[in-house]
């Protein structure tokens, strides 16, 4: 055995033991007389010790040891003189006896520390270095734990694991797919999967009643921080349920991982309609962790002769508690903020409601002292706040508010990583109108069920036409999101129609699907949660990037392996695909 316990697990209930422990050099120490060296495995550090009197050859050969080195020793466990107590084995060290050098190291490129001096790309270019230090290794503990508990409950749940295929059919709704040259079949492409959603359906259909997976989707797509081309998803579908069947279980997973990952009760999750979610945060994904609910405030500010806001489509503001004493250089800064290019607002109009009770707004000239104080009733201002105003197109302006709103609470410090806040938010639109196509798009995707109540405004209104949809959002991130699914192979007809497919066309892309519904399909719906948004909130983590062990980087590329990269000649022609 190259070993016979790791260097995170000895302690002084192992005092007197002869042992042998593997692993790399964290730092070495050499202080004349002794010598110290932290030897560093996956569960942890133990101090190795050489002394005085040991053989000076081997005291030597210590001495000579660079960071990262591979290295097995042999020794005796004994008390440590000058304890460390922020680690397990902080009370013990080891008094080597014998050391062998495994494997050699060139100096890494970067401090392998958890406070590391590497930058982002070089640490990427050397991912597996990277992964030795303790964030990222914990990152990838905290996924395993998170996997496994997922597997546990949905196991007690009655759940089947499925796996479905990754070489499938390109469909042209969602986003963009990765294409995959087929050699046998000339002229001919697969594409990897979006999300499984047919095949799950499928399985449904089959009389597999509950499924799920956790499966890597693809999706080839503009990068950002919670975005990667490869992906990971908890997939599940049921079979002979309702919405409220799936929001109670899928809750109820939620709140397992929360108590047996973090060990923190959330409680039930409140519920709130896309609509309400639009007018009180802008966001269909809101940060319930505080509250900075818009107000609308046409009524108390239009006709004032202000032309920005009487000739708004909306007037709408958020009330920031205890931030009148903003200096102007702060006010501009925010100013500029909502003018960036990413939120394109045109300005900001602000109120204070200052600590001696007077109001101080920057359009001062356009409203008297009545008008003023309407407008901080509006919002019940104190003194000491600060009302932040903007007008414009009713959905432009509600997005550009969420911005800012989403700014303040964290200059206020109301977004903590470690507070959590969950709610469903429900009864999303079934379409919605895209202005470059020039038609209705599926705001899920097209196989989600329509609210029954609602299927004759199909042809009348169809933009009123509510989905049978619902989110999950923690602290302003979407982390899952599902539908009661069509069943019935006229209704998913009459949406492919609605959608802008001709009957040939659906029956290209999806013949298989209805056909399977002529079948015996049963009512089912499901829900995928990202299994990476999901890690990296429970990691405290902005990126998905530190909870995946090899990922892309904003270009989509992984700088390590140097992918994606040209391939031969010779492939490029026995696929029979011609660069030009």
């Amino acid at each position: 055995m190259y070993r016979t316990h790791t260097c995170g697990e000895l302690t002084l209930a192992d005092l007197g033991k002869d042992i042998t422990l593997c692993g790399w050099v964290q730092k070495s120490r050499d202080l004349g007389g002794m010598t110290f060296i932290d030897m560093r495995d996956r569960y942890g550090v133990t101090q190795l010790a050489f002394n005085a009197d040991d053989d000076e050859m081997l005291r030597a050969r210590a001495r000579e040891l660079g960071r990262e080195y591979v290295i097995q020793v042999k020794g005796t466990v004994i008390e440590r003189s000058s304890k460390n107590l922020k680690i397990p084995t902080g009370e013990i060290e080891i008094r080597v006896a014998d050391l062998l050098v495994l494997n050699a190291a060139k100096l890494p490129p970067f401090l392998i520390e958890d406070e590391t001096d590497g930058g982002d790309d070089l640490r990427m270019k050397y991912r597996y270095l990277d992964l030795r230090r303790n964030p990222l290794r914990n990152n990838l503990m905290l996924r395993h734990r998170m996997a496994q508990a997922v597997r546990s409950y949905l196991d007690g749940q009655g759940f089947l694991e499925v796996e479905t295929p990754v070489l499938i059919k390109s469909t042209p709704e969602g986003a963009r797919d990765f294409v995959v040259p087929s050699r046998m079949n000339e002229g001919q492409f697969y594409a990897l999967p979006q999300s499984p959603q047919t095949f799950k359906q499928l399985l449904m259909v089959s009389g597999f009643d509950r499924y799920f997976q956790i499966v890597k989707c693809f999706r080839d797509e503009d990068l950002r921080a919670d975005r990667q081309p490869e992906f990971t998803q908890i997939d599940c579908e049921m079979a002979f349920v309702e919405q409220e069947d799936i929001l109670n279980l899928f809750e109820g997973l939620i709140r397992y991982l929360f108590k047996t990952v973090k060990d923190i009760e959330i409680g039930q999750l409140p519920r709130m309609t896309y609509a309400d979610a639009m007018r009180l945060y802008g966001s269909d994904k809101p940060d319930t962790r505080f509250g900075m609910h818009f107000v609308e405030l046409n009524s108390v500010l239009k006709g004032a002769g202000f032309p920005v806001f009487d000739n708004a489509e909306l007037v709408v503001g958020i009330k920031a508690e205890g931030c009148a004493s903003y200096t102007r250089k702060q006010l501009d800064a925010l100013t500029d903020f909502v003018k960036r290019p990413q939120i394109g607002a045109t300005g900001l109009v602000y109120l204070r409601v200052n600590e001696d009770g007077t109001l101080k707004s920057s359009v001062d000239k356009f409203y008297n002292e009545a008008q003023l104080a309407a407008w901080a009733e509006a919002f019940d201002a104190k003194s000491g706040d600060l009302i932040l105003v903007m007008a414009g197109d009713a959905d432009k302006t509600r997005k550009q508010l969420n911005e800012l709103r989403l700014e303040m609470g964290s200059q206020l410090g109301l977004r903590d990583k470690n507070k959590f806040s969950a709610l469903w938010v429900i009864d999303f639109p079934l379409l919605e109108w895209d202005e470059e196509s020039g038609r209705y798009h599926a705001m899920h995707h097209p196989f989600t069920s329509p609210k029954m109540e609602d299927v004759a405004l199909l042809d009348t209104a169809p933009g009123e036409v509510r989905a049978n949809a619902y989110d999950m959002v923690i602290n302003g991130t979407e982390v899952g999101g599902g539908s009661i699914r069509i069943f019935q192979k006229d209704l998913q007809q009459l949406m492919f129609r609605h959608l802008g497919f001709s009957e040939e066309e659906a029956q290209a892309q999806f013949g298989f699907l209805m056909d399977a519904f002529t079948y015996g399909a049963p009512p089912h719906g499901g829900i995928a949660f990202g299994f990476d948004r999901l890690a990296s909130i429970f990691a405290g983590l902005d990126s998905i990037r530190d909870v995946i062990a090899f990922p892309k980087n904003n270009a989509g590329r992984d700088v390590m392996i140097d992918s994606p990269s040209p391939i031969s000649q010779e492939q490029l022609d026995e696929l029979k695909i011609s660069i030009r």
